[in-house]
């Protein structure tokens, strides 16, 4: 009897030790994957967008600055991409009509930045958004062509590219929020359209004193 309390005791006492591990490697039980941790310490960090040059699909260079005082809903593709891309600024499209038209471009702008500028050149971005019914101002097609300044942007937003031999690119797909000052507010999951387009309506909204 003795010898079974202790051999029970002993299951407990792993049991409670593993749980107790689980719990402090996954954040509380919350950062169940890499990516998820990832999320969490960027949203924690809030990085600066970096001082980059964007050229859009109608060819105009500019900073983000050229956004100063909105707030940019940001997702980063290759128009090459026949997997997610397409699916990520389906997704885009549809946050886009959810939001109340009365901020979109005087309070929000939308924002697909092209992580292969080789091929995404303004004509390639100009066709592209019309896949997708961008209007190529409040909803904005970009590219970065200098490769350190891209870098740059994808090291700060946790935004991970691998190249293959065939031309295309293995990577990470979200929706990312930047505040009026720049930084990043938020990163969410580009399949929720619903959650997506209310979170940001709601900061919005806040914003507005509503």
């Amino acid at each position: 009897m003795i010898k079974n309390r202790h051999h029970t005791f002993a299951c407990l006492l792993v049991i409670l030790f593993g749980c107790a591990l689980f719990y402090f490697g996954t954040d509380g039980f919350t950062a169940f994957t890499a990516e998820t941790a990832r999320v969490k310490e960027l949203i924690a960090d809030k990085p600066q967008f970096p001082n980059v040059t964007l050229e859009d699909s109608k060819g105009r260079e500019y900073s983000i600055s050229e956004f100063e005082g909105k707030y940019v809903f940001i997702t980063f593709l290759y128009t090459s991409c026949t997997t997610v891309c397409p699916q990520l600024e389906m997704n885009m499209s549809k946050v886009y009509d959810k939001v109340p038209s009365k901020y979109i471009g005087k309070d929000i702008v939308f924002l697909s930045i092209s992580f292969d500028p080789s091929r995404d050149d303004p004509a390639t971005l100009e066709k592209y958004r019309g896949y997708f019914n961008s209007d190529g101002e409040t909803w904005r097609m970009a590219r970065i062509a200098n490769k350190t300044e891209l870098d740059a942007l994808l090291k700060a937003f946790g935004v991970i590219v691998i190249p293959d031999e065939y031309g295309n690119f293995a990577h990470n797909s979200a929706f990312y929020i930047v505040d009026k000052k720049g930084r990043l507010l938020e990163v969410l999951d580009y399949k929720k359209t619903d959650e997506a387009a209310k979170r940001l309506t709601g900061i919005l909204d806040m914003e507005a004193g509503e």
